[in-house]
């Protein structure tokens, strides 16, 4: 698994659409692009700081020439990826802002810690339009094209529904209380479910045709919150893409996980200690970022990765290799090969055993029709640990609406692996603050 050391704790991490280009926010208000190649190799190719303040989010708009970056100092900046120029706009909240996510060629959203949703038209220079719907925390974004529907998740432990067409100030559907905060969003089944992954630890399902009242399902497993959740690329071989996504939890496992029928595949990447923060995919297209011969800083970007000519790309021929990045409270990059993942699962008793050798397939959940009553979903994930211990409190900035924010990163503990296990512990209890789930010991006293 190759490791991309970044120097400071990394809070966000995007790919670039059709380069091998990652890019990610750090403590320090760093943004760093490196470049990296089919192998895992890598090296830097930019490094800027548009703040001096922790930068919590990014978000790239569809053909890569513009990052977003967001974060405690309140500003949105615009950062131009092949110049490195950098567009400010000072005071976009009043609150820090947790997640900015571009939606089209002429939108983009921004959350902040307080609550508050706004939207941008990166043509001009003040917002188009602000909504106060949440009382805490935005937490994730995701977008319905379909519908040209924003979905924002919030710490409130409700989601809400913006209509990006109406010119009211509203949402137009809300969720009743979840009680319990509302961490990460996507969309599987060609957008008609939606999971949202939850403080305690729940992978909550909503029917986009039963409304958005309240959940119809319900998949406990994780031990932990998930707090990062990833869409599959649709041309992954060997999986059922539409259906399995990856989750990031409290725990230190990137695990990749089927939905309806519920199944666990296996652990894509292990972080330790460490409490997963984002999950990002890229790659896939083929061809090596570093194309660029000159900047403003006169810099030349030519490596044993990236000093291929376009004549040299027309006749090499590039693996396509999909990876995924994970980070978690630590100063490295984790990538991990997608595709060899899935092809090491590859099978019908391998793939249901997953990477842990624990049979978890049981039965098949069927889906349940749109005028079915909310049920809980029975088939549950299994932990690969039997560690139970609740995640490290006191952590320093996680994005969480806490507004506890240091520019200087603190030192942080070694990490371990553990060993796996076949237990899953079913009375988990959650306590003040985020990330901190305790587990009933006694569960593990038998194995």
């Amino acid at each position: 698994m190759p490791e991309i050391p970044v120097g400071a704790q990394i809070f966000d991490v995007v790919f670039h659409p059709t380069f091998s280009t990652v890019y990610t926010g750090l403590l320090t208000g760093h943004v760093k692009a490196f470049a990296y190649d089919e192998q895992g190799n890598h090296q830097p190719t930019f490094s800027v700081r548009p703040s001096k303040s922790s930068c919590r989010g990014l978000s790239l708009d569809g053909d890569g020439s513009h990052l977003y970056a967001v974060g405690k100092g309140k500003a949105l900046y615009t950062i131009d990826t092949q110049t490195e120029d950098i567009d400010s706009r000072a005071g976009a909240h009043d609150a820090t802002i947790n997640r900015v996510k571009h939606l089209m060629s002429w939108l983009l959203a921004t959350g902040d810690d307080d609550g508050t949703v706004k939207l941008w038209d990166p043509r001009q220079r003040d917002c188009v339009r602000t909504y106060t719907q949440h009382f805490d925390y935005i937490s994730d974004f995701l977008w319905l094209d379909d519908k040209r529907q924003l979905v924002s998740t919030s710490g409130d432990g409700t989601l809400s529904v913006m209509d990006v067409r109406s010119k009211k100030s509203e949402s137009v559907a809300q969720s009743e209380d979840q009680e319990d905060e509302l961490l990460s969003i996507v969309a599987i089944k060609g957008g008609a479910k939606i999971v949202v992954g939850t403080q305690i630890g729940i992978l909550s399902i909503f029917n986009r045709s039963s409304g958005w009242g309240d959940c119809v399902d319900r998949v406990p497993g994780h031990p932990m919150s998930v707090d990062a959740l990833c869409n599959l690329p649709p041309d992954i071989p060997n999986v059922d893409a539409a259906s399995t996504i990856l989750t990031g939890s409290s725990d230190g496992y990137v695990r990749a996980v089927q939905i309806l029928p519920t199944k666990l595949i296996g652990v894509v990447a292990d972080h330790g200690e460490w409490p997963i923060e984002r999950i990002s995919i890229g790659g896939g297209h083929g061809q090596l970022s570093i194309e660029r011969a000159e900047t403003s800083a006169d810099k030349v970007y030519s490596s044993k990765i990236g000093n291929q000519t376009d004549e040299n790309h027309q006749d090499a021929e590039y693996q396509r290799r999909w990876w995924v990045g994970s980070v978690g409270h630590e100063d490295v990059l984790r990538m991990s090969d997608l595709e060899g993942f899935f092809r090491d699962n590859e099978g019908g008793e391998a793939a249901a055993k997953g990477a842990l050798g624990v049979d978890v397939s049981g039965g098949e959940d069927s889906d349940i029709d749109d005028d079915d009553e909310q049920e809980d979903v029975s088939q549950e994930l299994p932990n690969p640990s039997t560690d139970g211990a609740a995640a490290a409190e006191g952590e320093s900035d996680s994005g969480d609406g806490s507004g506890q924010d240091s520019d200087e990163e603190e030192p942080q503990p070694a990490t371990h692996k553990r060993k796996a296990g076949k237990g899953l512990p079913l009375n988990a209890v959650k306590k003040k603050g985020r990330n901190t789930v305790a587990v009933e010991r006694s569960f593990f006293d038998e194995l």
